[in-house]
């Protein structure tokens, strides 16, 4: 699936938050998409309501994923290390220090935007296929080291997170995290404004300036902008979310696992971002949403669910090349990115 290539190059000037919400269909979406999954909660049955929690969770870590690799067109094979990085730094300052879940979740933000940062600083000075390896490699030391310190992080058999810990008071209201209804509504509000500040991101100057870098970085320079602090500004970014979604699932289900750091995580955030659409605000969603309910479907139905899900992707790559909203605004609504 080829990368989008329709958005707009940057503009030197300052944007107003008026002119952010040029795109008002857009912002419009924005906001009846998270009423719409504000209401699943009371039509759905448990056991959905807890699969949309996930999904929600999931599709931060691809909007974070998208970031780089949509708007600023950077393909990294090692995002899962972020995602684990937040999981980890959230999850076993609760585990081993006590400290109470918005805490915790700050940490698992601090942390996260500490080592994308540091990361950054080392990966960028590669590109192309090098990019690819360098982040692919780094992914697999960290997910090594997490089995090696298994006294400390569980390893592959993980550490779940006491029932007592799972609680927090929230502006004199208690919040349960075992409860289905306190997950649910947590982790859409964070996706909510986690969604919102994208769409402010993306559709501002920065992320014009993140697409000029993506189709043509030579020209960029050209106009007197350091590219590479532009794309070290979108890995940071990127991985801070992508880190801000291990650390709320982490806390949100109590458990945290070496398996969360796997490569296989990174590979999901591609192909969510991959089948909804590259570029695009809600491509994550939509993709996360997707393959999560098939995958989830078709396991209860042969053991070769794999294979069916590959030609899934072969087909919808045939039908929709650039993601299913992707494709959807080239052909039909060009204000849909």
């Amino acid at each position: 699936m080829s990368l989008d290539t329709t958005q707009a190059p940057p503009e030197t000037g300052r944007g107003s938050p008026a002119r952010l919400i040029h795109n008002g269909r857009l912002f419009a979406l924005v906001l009846a998409t998270i009423a719409g999954l504000f209401a699943l909660q009371f039509v759905l049955s448990d056991y959905l309501v807890l699969a949309v929690t996930r999904i929600l969770i999931m599709a931060v870590f691809a909007m974070g994923y998208n970031m780089l690799m949509g708007y600023t067109g950077l393909l990294s094979l090692g995002h899962a290390m972020f995602f684990g990085a937040g999981l980890y730094a959230a999850g076993l300052s609760s585990y081993y220090w006590g400290t109470s879940l918005p805490v915790s979740f700050l940490i698992g933000i601090l942390a996260s935007l500490a080592f994308s940062f540091v990361i950054g600083l080392l990966a960028l000075r590669t590109q192309g296929v090098s990019f690819m390896i360098v982040t692919l490699m780094f992914a697999q030391a960290a997910y090594l080291a997490t089995l090696y310190f298994s006294r400390v992080t569980g390893g592959d058999q993980g550490l779940t997170l006491p029932t007592d810990a799972r609680s927090f008071s929230l502006f004199g209201a208690a919040m349960d995290m075992t409860s289905d209804t306190v997950r649910f509504n947590l982790a859409l509000a964070i996706f909510a404004a986690v969604l919102v500040a994208m769409y402010f991101v993306t559709q501002g100057p920065l992320g014009r300036l993140f697409a000029a870098v993506r189709e043509n970085e030579p020209r960029t320079q050209m106009l007197g902008f350091d590219t590479y602090r532009v794309r070290l500004a979108a890995f940071t970014i990127s991985g801070t979310i992508s880190g801000l979604a291990g650390a709320l699932y982490g806390l949100v289900f109590g458990y945290i696992g070496s398996a969360f750091a796997g490569f296989h995580y990174s590979i999901e955030a591609l192909l969510f971002t991959l089948v909804g659409g590259p570029g695009t605000l809600l491509g994550p969603l939509l993709g996360t949403a997707v393959m999560t309910m098939l995958i989830d479907r078709l396991s209860g139905i042969t053991t070769a669910y794999l294979m069916i899900v590959g030609v899934i992707l072969i087909l919808v790559n045939r039908w929709f090349p650039k993601g299913i909203l992707g494709t959807i605004r080239e052909r039909a609504l060009p204000w849909l990115k």
